[in-house]
């Protein structure tokens, strides 16, 4: 399928209305969702139907929560900061799970545009800069939409246990800031029971 086809699609559409704008990364996470659940046979997780773990805190993750339905607000969409463009997908209907992880240079940027990125990151491009780097940005979404998935990702079955289903814990109070926190998550120091931000 043509990425202007693609970029037409209601899913994409919402993807990029969360999301801000088209770049690459949420490419790169509206296909591994994509995958991800054409592999689990699975439609959007009203619930907790399906667990997203994700291992990077970049564009993609944003493409992940919209076509999943997994977030953080269900406890069904967890974050590992190992910097990886890296989606594990788990159903708990059928057990399964599946891993989908970019492939080794599939992700690559060309120096010019890489160099563009810097600038226009750091505040320091004009405005023609800002338009080629744009240009070049397009560009590589599109290209990764019309990726084959082979040449774009390491698709894997999973065997690790299913993560446990979002707990909704009463709260007490930090003794030192005496903010209401989650029980299982106050640390005791010194007889007193507090939060991990004052500890």
């Amino acid at each position: 399928m043509k990425s202007s086809e693609i970029m037409e699609r209601e899913d994409f559409k919402k993807c990029v209305e969360f999301h801000g704008h088209i770049c690459p990364g949420l490419s790169i996470g509206y296909k591994a969702s994509g995958a991800a659940m054409e592999r689990l046979k699975e439609k959007r997780s009203e619930d907790e139907e399906i667990v997203a773990i994700i291992e990077t805190d970049a564009c993609s993750a944003d493409a992940v929560q919209v076509l999943t339905g997994c977030t953080f607000g269900k406890g069904n969409f967890i974050y590992k900061d190992h910097g990886k463009m890296v989606l594990t997908l788990f159903s708990r209907n059928s057990g399964e799970g599946v891993r989908v992880a970019i492939k080794k240079g599939a992700f690559t940027l060309d120096p010019e545009h890489r160099d563009l990125m810097q600038k226009v990151m750091n505040g320091e491009a004009e405005e023609e800069a800002v338009k080629q780097f744009q240009s070049l940005h397009f560009q590589r979404s599109c290209d990764i939409l019309e990726m084959p998935l082979d040449d774009l990702f390491d698709i894997n079955s999973v065997n690790i246990p299913m993560p446990d289903k979002a707990k909704i814990e009463p709260s007490e109070p930090c003794d030192i800031c005496g903010e209401p926190v989650m029980a299982t998550k106050l640390v005791e120091t010194d007889g007193r029971k507090i939060c991990l931000a004052c500890a």
